[in-house]
């Protein structure tokens, strides 16, 4: 393969690629935004009313979300009008913006590796503080956020060493919502789900940094070279684009 058709397929990869990037920033963008506003994070959030661990992980997740999500739709398309015009410039805009993703998801992905709970168990305590106080006291307000709580993960109290003794919670269970699973699972279950799709997301965007940014570095070495035409020009000679 001569140096013109490398050119050629480097920059027909680089658009599909532009388009993968742009998708999975969308598909970002909306995880945080379910993240952030989805029933599930929003009624732990509602009741977790003073300052804990849960609504720092909550908003650090939304912020850093959102922020990669405009890095990687803004890349994407600097990469693909940078291959369209042949912009040197453009093209260097969109490595830094990958490469400022792909060191981020570095870091998220060490992160997650380290402290694999510490989500679970931010939420898990946001939860356990609801319940506390609603034993505890008599008061309607955390009654109310108790069972918002537990009708939205389909779940009633915790189950004995860790909650009341058997037949305790009867003022909290009450009917069918005996039979529902066990709050401190049906958390977990909810979580895990969102987790492995971050897993996934992370993963998916690891990979296409590292393939964006090759792609984008060649591009632009051909571009600032002139050595390979990358589209036909003008010249009395001919060109293989």
């Amino acid at each position: 393969m001569g140096p013109w058709s490398r050119v050629r397929v480097a920059k027909c990869q680089m658009l599909v690629t532009s388009l993968f990037v742009l998708l999975l920033g969308l598909a970002m963008a909306t995880t945080a935004v379910l993240i952030y506003f989805g029933p599930h994070f929003a009624v732990i959030g509602h009741a977790s009313s003073q300052r804990t661990r849960y609504e720092a992980l909550h908003l650090w997740a939304f912020s850093t979300g959102i922020t990669l999500a405009a890095l990687l739709i803004l890349g994407a398309v600097m990469s693909a009008a940078a291959t369209v015009r042949e912009a040197g410039g453009l093209m260097a805009g969109a490595f830094l913006c990958f490469a400022l993703v792909f060191c981020a998801l570095v870091q998220v992905a060490f992160w997650r590796c380290h402290n694999p709970t510490q989500v679970e168990d931010a939420v898990l305590d946001a939860y356990d503080q609801v319940y506390e106080q609603t034993v505890k006291s008599s008061s309607v307000i955390w009654r109310q956020e108790l069972v918002a709580i537990q009708d939205m993960f389909q779940c009633c109290g915790k189950r004995p060493p860790l909650g009341l003794p058997e037949g305790s919670e009867a003022d909290l269970c009450r009917g069918q919502e005996a039979a529902r699973q066990d709050c401190l699972q049906g958390i977990r279950n909810v979580l895990r789900m969102h987790g492995d799709i971050a897993s996934t997301l992370i993963s998916l965007g690891l990979a296409s940094m590292v393939y964006v940014m090759s792609l984008s570095a060649f591009l632009w070495f051909a571009i600032r070279s002139g050595k390979y035409t990358l589209s036909p020009r003008p010249t009395g000679s001919q060109v293989g684009w």
